[in-house]
């Protein structure tokens, strides 16, 4: 962890974002390139949940090994994982994939999306870093 995202909690958040979303895509893709394999039941990804509970903790307390040490972000968005999940098809008809390509699609999409609005919020607060470190130039 750099410097930085020790310094900023919004950072540290989003860059966890970011590592969360390339798995998704990770899992979304392997789904999409397994499509016409017999027998393959589709992944999801699931970390939402966990986010927001971690974001939303309304009883943080920090973590500190000095008495005038303060915690800057919870540990909590630091351990989240997410979970793969499998849904095997149960329809028991034809070479039994259960993956539905065109929401597989969407969901690529979709977290494409996602991506690219926390990269966007990322870069935004490494240009106010930045403008700073100029004072204000």
């Amino acid at each position: 962890m750099s410097i930085l995202t020790q310094l900023d909690g919004a950072m540290n958040l989003l860059h966890k974002v970011l590592d969360l979303r390339t798995t998704n895509q990770q899992v979304i893709a392997s789904n999409i390139a397994n499509a016409d394999t017999p027998g393959y039941a589709p992944a999801s990804f699931q970390f939402e949940k966990q986010l927001r509970n971690a974001v939303s903790e309304v009883d943080i307390r920090p973590v500190t090994n000095q008495p005038g040490h303060f915690a800057i972000t919870p540990d909590s968005i630091n351990q989240i994982k997410g979970e793969i999940t499998r849904s095997p098809d149960k329809t028991r008809i034809g070479d039994q994939n259960g993956v539905k390509l065109d929401q597989e699609m969407i969901n690529l999409s979709e977290n494409q999306i996602l991506y690219e609005a926390a990269m966007t919020m990322l870069n935004k607060k490494l240009a106010l870093l930045k403008y700073s470190a100029n004072d204000g130039k």
